[in-house]
């Protein structure tokens, strides 16, 4: 079931479901989501340096792209057919009750700009600030800012209680992220 705009609310008084900072709920919380901001921090990929993505080589992917800030009242332009690594402004725990769905914004796909290729589950137990796969689908570039609101989360209850919670398993990946982190597809082979 997902939680309504009430019960979101319910589940952040209650710490089931933890943002930081808090939300404005008058601008950011809508019948059954909650909208996240673009942060500050973006990965971009050096196109011109490789030939081709090995995802064996774990050293390739230290090199693939490399981290920018944008400071605050600035923009970063996202061309066609580009992909950029970017991380939410805020930080987001879940409880091991619930799981939580990233979506992008109509607004923003109106214009080109996909916000997830991939990665929209969020696992009971997630603990971290959420990357985003953020893509120029359109053929005009885009200008994009950090505090612009990029996505929205939608919460589901489980049918009971996770056995793992995400932060937990060893096997997580990205558990504690802080920004855009790259992949680590290579820790895998």
């Amino acid at each position: 079931m997902i939680l309504s705009d009430r019960d979101i609310k319910k589940a952040i008084s209650n710490g089931r479901i933890k943002v930081d900072p808090l939300p404005d709920y008058k601008t950011h919380l809508g019948p059954c989501s909650l909208d996240f901001q673009l942060g500050n921090t973006l990965r971009v990929f050096e196109y011109t340096k490789h030939p081709v993505i090995d995802p064996r080589k774990k050293e390739l992917f230290d090199n693939l792209s490399r981290e920018i800030v944008v400071p605050d009242g600035d923009s970063f332009i996202i061309h066609p057919g580009e992909l950029i690594i970017a991380s939410t402004a805020e930080w987001l725990e879940i409880s091991n009750d619930l799981v939580g769905r990233l979506e992008g914004r109509s607004s923003l796909g109106r214009i080109g700009v996909v916000v997830h290729s991939t990665a929209a589950r969020f696992d009971p137990g997630w603990r971290g600030r959420p990357v985003l796969e953020l893509g120029n689908l359109g053929r005009i570039p885009v200008a994009l800012f950090p505090g612009m609101r990029i996505c929205s989360f939608t919460f589901e209850e489980l049918s009971s209680p996770s056995e793992q919670e995400y932060h937990s398993r060893a096997a997580s990946k990205y558990k504690f992220q802080e920004g855009a982190s790259a992949s680590k597809l290579a820790d895998e082979l």
